[in-house]
């Protein structure tokens, strides 16, 4: 399922430790593989959930967590993306940590992001060059869609820096661990979010093109001269490109768009 097992007990160690987890917090592991950091996890906090989703994995890890005489975690066979992270949090915000499977990284920080209310702080494991584009600047080639939205929902740090010969198989890339330290509850409304990812994805599908023809139709469904009106209240340059704006232009361009939607202002 395109998993790098963590094989260093070194490295997992010193992951967890750079988490700052205590015994009072409530952490969520996504994908524990073979528990290579739910143990070192679990000798931190005997609040623990991991959900994997390979079952033929379940049994080997409860195993490995026997061997430890770790018997607190609660795993669930789950696909992460289907699973309620709301009832998993209950009333105290998460800690999620995470090896993520590099081919489905992207789309799991996204569901992190949705669900970021019940999410205090993620410690994910990416790929170093998806890593250095999460965490690239407006400006530079490598900000992108999944840029803008995780910088404006997370203050985001590098946290180390992981070699192929901690994992099994080795994979061919290195691999850095970010910590996201999410922002509290939003300024903006549930809907105006929804549109603002929408306009952030619109903006980087042709980020070639200049954002006057980069926005016409795709998922916004304006035309040219309603693009023109939005991006000139948001008071942006019709000639700039996605890569240029920074997550508060975006946010101006949102509800410039959203006025011409309601016909009223937000």
């Amino acid at each position: 399922m395109g998993q790098n097992f963590l094989s260093s007990p070194p490295a997992a160690r010193m992951i967890v430790d750079r988490t700052g987890i205590s015994q009072d917090s409530r952490v969520l592991e996504i994908g524990p593989g073979l528990g290579a950091l739910t143990i070192p996890i679990a000798q931190k906090t005997r609040q623990v959930i991991a959900v994997e989703k390979d079952r033929r994995l379940v049994p080997l890890l409860r195993q490995e967590l026997e061997n430890h005489g770790i018997d607190w975690v609660e795993i669930l066979n789950q696909d992460v993306m289907k699973t309620d992270i709301k009832a998993i949090a209950g009333d105290k915000k998460l800690v999620v940590i995470s090896n993520l499977p590099y081919n489905i990284s992207s789309q799991i920080l996204f569901r992190l992001v949705q669900e970021r209310a019940c999410i205090e702080k993620a410690f994910l494991m990416f790929q170093k060059e998806l890593a250095d584009r999460i965490l690239a600047p407006p400006g530079k080639k490598a900000y992108s869609r999944l840029s803008a939205v995780a910088q404006y929902a997370a203050d985001i740090e590098c946290i180390a820096n992981v070699g192929p010969a901690a994992f099994f198989p080795k994979p061919v890339v290195d691999s850095t661990i970010l910590g996201f330290d999410f922002k509290g509850v939003s300024t903006v409304s549930e809907t105006t979010e929804i549109l603002l990812f929408t306009v952030i994805k619109a903006a980087f599908s042709k980020r070639r093109k200049s954002l006057k023809n980069a926005l016409v139709g795709q998922d916004l469904g304006l035309e040219k001269h309603a693009i023109a009106q939005a991006l000139s209240c948001a008071r942006i340059s019709p000639e700039r490109r996605a890569e240029t704006l920074t997550v508060p232009e975006f946010l101006s361009l949102t509800q410039a768009v959203q006025t011409i939607f309601t016909g009223k202002n937000i």
